[in-house]
């Protein structure tokens, strides 16, 4: 038997290892006019699951990209699948304000 603090950096592995990945649907207006985020997914080995923002949407599909057609309206409102990079964060506007 480890220690719990070895157990815990075992479990802590574990769970790196078989984390889903995250990504949001981002829905387009435009040409790159502008963008919002309408929905989340959580994608696992064998499938994902999404949830729209606004509580109106909640899939189980077998790629991140089936769920685009959901988010698509007409030819001026498209979607995409954008993949959670954390690196990426943006600063917050106030902290620059000083």
């Amino acid at each position: 038997m480890c220690s719990e603090a070895r157990f815990a950096e075992l479990l802590e592995g574990m769970v790196a290892d078989d984390a889903p990945r995250l990504f949001a649907v981002v829905q387009e207006f435009g040409d790159r006019v502008d963008a919002r985020i309408a929905g989340w997914g959580i994608a696992f080995d064998d499938r994902v699951e999404v949830i729209g923002v606004d509580g109106d949407v909640r899939m189980s599909l077998r790629e991140p990209e089936d769920a685009l057609r959901r988010f698509r309206r007409g030819s001026r409102i498209g979607a995409r699948v954008v993949w959670v990079n954390p690196e990426a964060a943006m600063c917050d506007v106030d902290d620059d304000a000083g």
